[in-house]
């Protein structure tokens, strides 16, 4: 089958799916191999994955930064966010409320068999869910519409020395012409990435969520210190931030969003690759079929597997159901915290 698969890491889970596919290609984001290797071994899980697609004859290709840089690349995409419009009236973002009293959870007194088949440990009520992650389905369509707030685009760190891209580059920063609501901006984010249970916001201390006006974003997928570290920016928006780093550009004034490392690009290879991987794919493999097939009538010998192959009219791109953050939210099912309206 001619087919593509994505994703953003090319975990065991996602290797056994092309393989259960039986794809051509796996696109991972992600490179799998970080540091040289001397040897390949079945003793180490990734090189055990990359070992077995091979044995498939499955390849595999890594763009990571080339797609951060790109113009239209993951870095527009995360401003295309920011920027985007949510349906009218924006809805109103909640933060949880402390309640004034830690509240009480009640357990059972265990039995006398429980005692005895389970030493040691206590009846708990269960208060956490399981972990949570960004919906898949959600990815494959954003409740966003193009942007309606003016503003400017600018490149963080410009790649000069390539022709015909003099765009392209590290990182974002989106200056508005006119003040936004951090709390619309969460919602935005919270609705570009698929709507994630929760996420990490950082702000100044003495200072309130639904007080704070944001007129520049600096952003980066992924881990973006390095990206933001210098930047003068209202709001940091990126995959993630270590805490000394947060802690400093709060302390400057400016506010972090977080939202775990890959769930920033996750939602680029359903909202913007997959389509225009299929528009390249699909033009280019009707040129190479029509090239072939003007040799085979010119006399020319195919082998058995471009024979099978040129069966084969379409090319598919999908996205893979099993690709997800190492990190997902549990999310707190017994308390008598409440959600408060912001206005």
């Amino acid at each position: 089958m001619n087919s593509v698969l994505l994703t953003i890491d090319l975990t065991k889970a996602v290797a056994d799916e092309a393989i259960e596919r039986k794809d051509c290609v796996v696109v991972s984001y992600h490179p799998i191999i970080f540091k040289d290797l001397k040897s390949l071994t079945l003793a180490d899980s990734q090189q055990q994955s990359l070992l077995r697609l091979a044995l498939e004859g499955i390849s595999v290709y890594s763009p990571h930064t080339a797609v951060d840089a790109a113009p239209g690349g993951l870095g527009d995409w995360l401003a295309d966010i920011v920027t985007g419009t949510l349906s009218d009236p924006e809805p109103e973002t909640k933060t949880a409320e402390s309640a004034t009293e830690t509240p009480e959870v009640k357990t059972e007194e265990p039995s006398k068999d429980d005692r005895m088949q389970r030493p040691g440990r206590m009846a708990l009520q269960r208060t956490y869910s399981r972990p949570t992650y960004p919906s898949p389905e959600k990815l494959q369509q954003t409740e966003l519409a193009p942007s309606t707030a003016d503003h400017t685009r600018s490149v963080i760190h410009p790649i000069t020395h390539v022709k015909g891209f003099e765009s392209a580059g590290m990182g974002r920063l989106v200056k508005f012409s006119h003040p936004q609501p951090l709390t619309h901006l969460i919602e935005r984010i919270a609705r570009g990435v698929g709507n994630p249970k929760g996420f990490p916001v950082a702000i100044p201390q003495q200072r309130q969520v639904e007080d704070i006006s944001i007129n520049s974003v600096g952003i980066c997928a992924g881990s973006g210190h390095s990206v933001l570290k210098d930047i003068d920016a209202d709001l940091l928006f990126t995959g993630e931030l270590s805490h000394h780093d947060a802690l400093k550009a709060t302390e400057k004034g400016q506010c972090v969003v977080t939202l775990f490392h890959s769930n920033t690009e996750r939602g680029f290879l359903s909202s913007v690759l997959k389509e225009k991987l299929t528009e390249i794919l699909q033009e280019e493999w009707k040129t190479v079929r029509e090239d072939v097939e003007r040799e085979r009538e010119e006399g020319g010998i195919l082998t058995p597997e471009w024979e099978d192959a040129l069966k084969d009219e379409d090319v598919l791109v999908e996205v893979s159901e099993r690709d997800r953050d190492p990190f997902g939210i549990v999310i707190l099912q017994s308390s008598e915290q409440v959600g408060k309206p912001l206005s």
